[in-house]
């Protein structure tokens, strides 16, 4: 199978966007000529590895223990209960409309109505090509593949109760042999109460409700990357990346919530009874149109389906699925429970916030996050003018350290004659020679004598790194910003060529006018080129939300170094500069 990146979300373009910011600090802390320029910086470090299966049994088979719920002792199986053909039920408030069949007793369609699909219509959340392969939300999974397809494609008998404030809507199937009932509550959130048994020949059966072919939303390749599991486990969630999710792989409990997650979306279980509760989870394949907007091509790519199944083993299973938007002002509001519902009446477990990935600043990306949209909620009213006023902010709050690094760099120029004539004094030593702890030595008395921190041009650009990365996560993960709009641009959180080639012009502009201490002017052109294109083609497919932060902040930075450039130490340095050029010549 093909290896696709998701855009902005992959963990692979995370890291190799990571190594670009740092090997840019990098080579500006190289060319100081403090460090020797075989200098190597370490290697990233490798992620750590997810544990999928938790238990030591076979995927083929249910697991073995019994958890004590299941001594619950099941009714007779009955009469014969089945319908005579197929019908559908609608279930809609003002967040979604669900169209039920009585085919499986699952779900067909799940529309979100806040949310827009590319064509500007209201969102469906079933996938349309792995849904009919791989099953329908709300389906029952089974570890026997026989018994799963006759729990699927039975004629239920549905029942619906309007009664009192909350909707329900009940699916009963019976035999003779085989018993299923599947009853499912609405009320006034993206929260449906889910509760099923199936018994077979007098005892229960392990099925567990399933969300089992992703999400709606993914139409591309690169979307469907953005997929993983989700399990919150004693208030730590254990993400598992798409390339380490097994099919019918068992997670054993106790946990909070299990969830298959895409880059804006979610289906998460929260179980009653999270102290006997498994998930099962499931990765398949589909083939998509490699290019959707050459709808007369007919080429196709293999693109990964994940899904998760999640109930009670040999016992039925009460739980409520969260189906909607990662929107932190909806999932903060929606509570696991940590002991049994028999015990707490009311979810007292973690929120589904976790459902959020910040990465890894989360503690500076989440209020970086809180800052933008309340920016948006009360002065801007939109998303892109709201990242140019935290972009303006952060930058000016920045300038002390931006006036540190223009100071440090320009008196590192100014004594580079004095560092060259050093640096060629012991040019033919090898660096393992001890005389060249003499040059170190030399090096250090000048920078002293000259009061110069020959860091001082590097270290303050090295904290601007984390709210770099910051935005990037951030802009990554928000919902918000999904086909948000901002004058040209329909979406923020998609690439804009555009935006990104003005971050580039952006930056060699600032490469033109900043001082570049330590280079000769062949390295010096050199960084000027290679950097900004350097970036700019690790950049290109990453959202416009991000892009915008980078070039307007190059636009600050430029328009101070500037002003910069006029002051009267500025202007000191620079005609040093230009004597000692003339001097050259």
């Amino acid at each position: 199978m093909n290896d696709f990146q998701a855009p902005n979300q992959d963990p692979g373009s995370e890291r190799r966007l990571l190594l670009t910011f740092a090997l840019t600090f990098v080579v500006i802390f190289i060319t100081q000529q403090v460090i020797s320029k075989y200098y190597k910086p370490p290697a990233p470090p490798q992620p750590r590895q997810e544990q999928v299966q938790r238990s030591s049994e076979p995927a083929a088979a249910a697991p073995e223990s019994t958890p004590v719920a299941s001594k619950v002792t099941p009714a007779g199986t009955g009469a014969a209960k089945q319908a005579e053909g197929e019908s559908p039920a609608v279930i809609e408030n003002d967040l979604y409309r669900i169209t039920f069949s009585n085919r499986g007793g699952l779900a067909k369609s799940w529309v979100l109505k806040k949310y827009k699909n590319d064509q500007g219509q209201p969102l469906e959340l079933v996938n349309p090509i792995a849904a009919p392969q791989y099953g329908y939300p709300l389906s029952l999974f089974t570890y026997d593949e026989s018994l799963h397809k006759k729990l699927n494609d039975a004629l239920y008998v549905a029942t619906e109760d309007h009664s009192g404030e909350n909707r329900t809507l009940t699916f009963e199937y019976s035999d003779g042999d085989l018993a299923v009932k599947k009853k499912f509550a609405f009320s006034h959130s993206y929260e449906v109460r889910i509760e099923t048994s199936v018994t077979q020949k007098g005892s229960y059966v392990t099925a567990y409700p399933a969300w089992p072919a992703g999400f709606g939303d993914q139409t591309e390749a690169p979307s469907y990357a953005a997929a993983r599991i989700d399990i919150d486990r004693e208030d730590k969630v254990e993400r598992i990346a798409l390339k380490k999710v097994s099919g019918s792989a068992t997670i054993n409990g106790p946990f909070n919530w299990g969830s298959v997650v895409d880059q804006y979306f979610a289906a998460a279980f929260l179980p009653d009874d999270p102290d006997h509760v498994s998930a099962v989870t499931l990765h398949k394949e589909i083939h998509i149109l490699k290019n959707p907007e050459k709808r007369d091509s007919n080429e196709q790519e293999p693109v990964p389906v994940l899904g998760i199944a999640v109930g009670t083993p040999g016992s039925p299973t009460s739980e409520r699925i969260f189906v909607g938007p990662k929107a932190l002002d909806v999932i903060s509001d929606i509570r696991a429970y940590s002991t049994p519902a028999s015990i707490s009446p009311q979810p007292n477990g973690p929120t589904l916030e976790k459902l959020v990935d910040f990465g890894t600043f989360s503690f500076f990306a989440k209020p970086l996050f809180l800052w933008l949209r309340w920016t948006y909620e009360h002065w801007t009213g939109n998303y892109g003018w709201a990242i140019l006023v935290v972009t303006l902010i952060i930058n000016v709050a920045l300038l002390p350290l931006r006036i540190s690094t223009i100071k440090s760099a320009m008196r590192m120029q100014k004594l580079q004659p004095q560092v060259t004539a050093i640096n060629d004094k012991y040019k033919r030593y090898k660096l393992t020679d001890p005389r060249q702890a003499d040059k170190n030595r030399e090096l250090q008395e000048l920078y002293k004598r000259e009061g110069v921190n020959p860091l001082g041009g590097c270290l303050p650009n090295l904290l601007q790194l984390p709210f770099l990365w910051a935005f990037y996560t951030m802009l990554a993960s928000a919902i918000e910003l999904r086909h948000a709009g901002w004058l040209w641009i329909h979406d923020l959180s998609s690439p804009s060529h555009v935006l990104t080639i003005l971050f580039v012009v952006s930056m060699f502009l600032m490469q033109q006018i900043t001082p570049q201490a330590g280079m000769d002017p062949a390295q010096q052109k050199m960084m000027q080129f290679t950097m900004p294109l350097l970036l700019g083609v690790f950049t290109w497919k990453l959202s416009a939300g991000l892009s915008l932060y980078w070039a307007a902040g190059n636009i600050v930075g430029i328009v101070q170094q500037l002003a910069f450039n006029k002051t009267k130490f500025g202007q000191e340095m620079r005609a040093h500069l230009q004597k000692r050029a003339l001097k050259k010549r």
